[in-house]
């Protein structure tokens, strides 16, 4: 097989696929399916017309993508109600696809990567930017464990860490943006929970409930982002928060911790104060010692900085976030808010627009825009 010839026309089935309607996400990855197709299938029948071939195979793959999607939001329009307290549904086979997906002939990174593109229905970029890697890596790790499982009865049902990952992403990406998603995520959750005994499944469904309790509060009417500490919380969702609050004390009780139960944890006491300044940051900083132990992982040391810095004041937290590296998505965000806390408005108003221009959502970029305007017009001022 020619790989020079495949790379060189790669783009240009691309673009044929943009012009057709294809949005530019969804044909890479059509692109991409037709490329393992392509090395499945060429060295035993070359084609006459390798371009037109490409382009016959990926529209084909971009149609049954977008077929599938809209399968998949019917299913969540029709089961989205299900994240109340009850018994969970059992009408549809997500959750299995979920662990098939997760086949054990794949390493968990890339488990989790083909698990959210097939079956959580995410974009690569927003794959890519859940694991802070460029788009074109994320692209080629999708690829291989296509190539992977291709020809691979799926049969045998991967384990529960790597379908957990899955659905912590999904909820993630929904809780930031799609709604339906995020309840999916806590109905297959609800599912998993009531079908297996699992701390860590009960401990990431208290953790779902937390987050999506305080989803109300979270934008205003005019769709801007309103920050926790400036959250109306008498719209909270009380219900959920005593929900998932009693499922992560009867987990904890069992003293099997894990990362899902940590994190509920400090959603638990975000939840359980009444006003911002009554949180409890001294024990959410122990709680964030905890989480580093189980995952010691860049995102959370950055999310341990601003507890840090709420707990023993702003210098303390800005030593924790200069052990940090800079490049880390949200870190001049956490800067800013530090410099601002520590009275270095200059320094914060930078900050604050730097992170604007990186944002990776339009709310977010608007949000961290205006508080770069808000301190330059007190400098001003």
């Amino acid at each position: 097989m020619d790989e020079a010839l495949l790379r060189t026309l790669v783009p240009s089935v691309i673009g044929i696929l943009v012009r057709r309607g294809a949005d530019f996400a969804l044909a890479e990855d059509a692109v991409q399916e037709a490329l393992v197709e392509a090395w499945r299938i060429w060295p035993d029948s070359p084609p006459r017309d390798p371009k037109a071939w490409l382009v016959a195979v990926a529209w084909r793959k971009s149609l049954d993508a977008i077929r599938a999607d809209n399968a998949r939001r019917r299913r969540e329009e029709k089961f989205g109600a299900e994240t109340t307290p009850g018994p969970a549904a059992t009408g549809d086979d997500t959750l299995r696809l979920y662990f098939l997906c997760a086949h054990p002939s794949l390493t968990p990174a890339s488990a989790v990567a083909l698990t959210l593109r097939a079956v959580g229905g995410l974009t690569t970029r927003q794959i890519a930017q859940a694991y802070l890697v460029p788009e074109p890596t994320m692209a080629q790790r999708i690829s291989r464990a296509k190539r992977t499982v291709a020809g691979v009865r799926l049969d045998a049902p991967g384990d529960i860490a790597t379908v957990l990952r899955v659905l912590y992403l999904v909820f993630n990406e929904g809780y930031s943006g799609d709604v339906d998603i995020a309840a999916e995520a806590i109905r297959l959750t609800r599912q998993l929970s009531a079908a297996i005994d699992h701390a860590e499944v009960a401990g990431l469904l208290a953790l779902m409930l937390l987050h999506h309790a305080r989803r109300p509060a979270r934008t205003s009417a005019d769709g801007a982002l309103v920050p926790l500490a400036e959250q109306d919380r008498s719209l909270w969702d009380t219900e959920m928060i005593v929900e998932g609050i009693a499922i992560l004390q009867a987990t904890l009780s069992r003293d099997r911790l894990g990362e899902y139960q940590t994190q509920a944890a400090i959603a638990a006491l975000h939840a359980d104060a009444q006003t911002a300044e009554e949180t409890d940051w001294v024990q959410i900083v122990e709680w964030y010692d905890e989480l580093t132990r189980l995952n010691d992982s860049p995102v959370v040391r950055l999310n341990r900085a601003v507890a840090v810095g709420e707990a023993d004041g702003p210098r303390g937290g800005l030593a924790a976030l200069a052990e940090l590296d800079p490049a880390l998505p949200r870190y001049a965000a956490v800067e800013a808010y530090l410099r601002e806390r520590a009275g270095e408005l200059e320094a914060a108003a930078r900050l604050y627009a730097e992170a604007g221009r990186a944002a990776s959502s339009v709310p977010e970029r608007d949000h961290l825009t205006r508080q770069a305007a808000r301190l330059n017009a007190l400098l001003r001022g």
